[in-house]
């Protein structure tokens, strides 16, 4: 029964999904297959499975509720921590901070072309402050140069931030890692340059091929929210619209 299948699989059932198993078993059962490869493979442990989704789920550009709690509840039922879950959820707030990532350096290139010169050598205070990021993140990437220097106050700030789940946190670097790669990588942000820093960061804290793949291939599940969300309200409205025919077709007789 495709049902009992799901459940040996994902170790849950939510009926969200009864919509689609009724709707179209055949695209149900594919999907069963589809997003079950990466839980049949034990490249990475259950729990941290169940986190990966957390991020993706509870990411900023995503905020598929019935999802998020489904996950923190498998999570939970695996031993997961508050702890942990809260430096999840804490790790994957800091997507917003790609507003700058990107659209900061594109002030700068806006500036220049309007006739503003930007100086880019950095104070002692800004020195300071990019030996304190490397030193509580791990790395430095360019792409920081730029924020560092129009707004060091701001970008003071976002140490702050950031670093609390490093200085603070339960998480092992890789994990922490590993995380970042799943929202960064996921359809609805699909943020390059963090992803690609945050896969070279979490193959410098030993994660394996087989493991960052996993991460992407859980985070490729995220489409099927589409039909967790659109097929309940298709049958809803089947239903509302037969209904109505079915009213019509009374009043004629």
């Amino acid at each position: 029964m495709l049902r009992d299948r799901f459940i040996d699989t994902f170790g849950f059932w939510n009926e969200m999904w009864n919509s689609l198993l009724v709707a179209d078993p055949e695209f149900f059962e594919a999907y069963l297959h589809y997003g079950g490869v990466p839980w049949q493979r034990g490249h990475l442990d259950p729990k941290t499975k169940e986190l990966i989704h957390v991020a993706v789920d509870g990411a900023a550009t995503h905020l598929f509720v019935p999802g998020l709690r489904d996950h923190i509840r498998q999570a939970l039922r695996l031993g997961a921590t508050k702890e942990e879950l809260m430096e999840v959820l804490e790790l994957t707030s800091t997507l917003g901070i790609h507003a700058c990532n990107i659209g900061v350096p594109i002030l700068v290139e806006e500036l220049i072309a309007n006739g503003e010169q930007i100086d880019f050598r950095r104070s002692e205070r800004q020195e300071r402050l990019k030996q304190e990021f490397e030193n509580k993140r791990g790395y430095w990437n360019k792409f920081w140069d730029a924020l560092l220097v129009l707004d060091e106050d701001f970008f003071e700030s976002y140490i702050h931030f950031s670093s609390v789940p490093w200085v603070s946190g339960v998480l092992e670097p890789k994990i922490k890692e590993l995380i970042y790669t799943a929202f960064d990588v996921a359809a609805t942000h699909l943020y390059e340059s963090g992803l690609r820093q945050h896969i070279r960061n979490a193959i410098g804290y030993g994660a394996t091929k087989e493991e960052i793949m996993e991460v992407i291939a859980l985070a490729s599940t995220l489409g099927i929210h589409s039909c967790n969300v659109g097929v309940p309200i298709l049958l809803e409205e089947l239903q509302a619209t037969a209904s109505v025919q079915q009213r019509a077709n009374g009043a004629d007789e």
